[in-house]
Formats: structure tokens, C-alpha cells, sequence
């Protein structure tokens, strides 16, 4: 049985990794925690003291297929104060694009990383 999310890796090049730890850092919020001394590459950023991405350095014999339909479209996070990141956003010229649904009580903010990976932050209004 699942009892919840443990956390997320992105591999990418060396160059690639250093670009995403300051973004994930600086953009979403997120703090360098401490990683295990593994032989490869990489860090761990954290949450409330809990590690949720991995970003981890490519293999040297990783391939990825070429044209294939990528099935990861995004990561969300619950979040606070939506103007923070707005100004966050629009200060770095991040392209981004808000949804409000009232059914659920919630406003978000979809944007990607240097990668393109997709990132949703969650605003719940209470």
C-alpha cells in the first residue's frame, strides 16, 4: 500500500543540474538538504525539513529516446502567497499563466524550469 509521496528526481547534465538546484532554490523555494555520499553527482532539496526533489547527474551510457512522447507534464506544490511568486515570475521573466477553480478553492500558477519541466504552485483559499 502507498502511504504518499517520498520525492521526485530529475537527471540532467552537470552544467544543467548547477542551473536547476539555484532555480528550485531561488524561484520555487525550496532549501539544499543534506545528500547521502553516493558515487554520483548531486543534491537533495527539501521541504519542512523533508528532501522532495532529487537532482542527480546523468549516467555516462543514459540515452534518451528520440521522439518520443514524454509523459511528466508537472510537479505541484502547495504554496503561499501568490503575489510573492507573481512578482518572482514576472521579475526573473518567467512565463507563467494563473487558473483559478472555485469548485475546489484553489488559484495556480503553471510555469517551467530551465529544463522544461512543468511546475504547479497550489493556493488554497480559506
Amino acid at each position: 500500500m502507498i502511504s504518499g509521496l517520498n520525492h521526485y528526481n530529475l537527471r540532467s547534465e552537470a552544467k544543467m543540474m548547477e542551473i536547476l538546484k539555484i532555480f528550485y532554490i531561488e524561484i520555487v523555494g525550496l532549501e539544499l538538504g543534506v545528500r547521502p555520499p553516493f558515487q554520483s553527482n548531486g543534491y537533495w532539496l527539501k521541504i519542512s525539513g523533508k528532501d522532495i526533489l532529487h537532482l542527480s547527474e546523468t549516467k555516462k551510457n543514459d540515452s534518451n529516446p528520440v521522439n518520443i512522447k514524454n509523459t511528466f507534464d508537472h510537479m505541484a506544490f502547495t504554496a503561499e502567497d501568490k503575489e510573492k511568486y507573481i512578482k518572482i515570475l514576472e521579475k526573473k521573466e518567467i512565463k507563467f499563466h494563473l487558473r483559478i477553480v472555485p469548485e475546489i478553492g484553489t488559484e495556480q500558477i503553471f510555469f517551467k524550469d530551465p529544463a522544461g519541466n512543468g511546475i504547479e504552485l497550489i493556493f488554497c483559499k480559506t
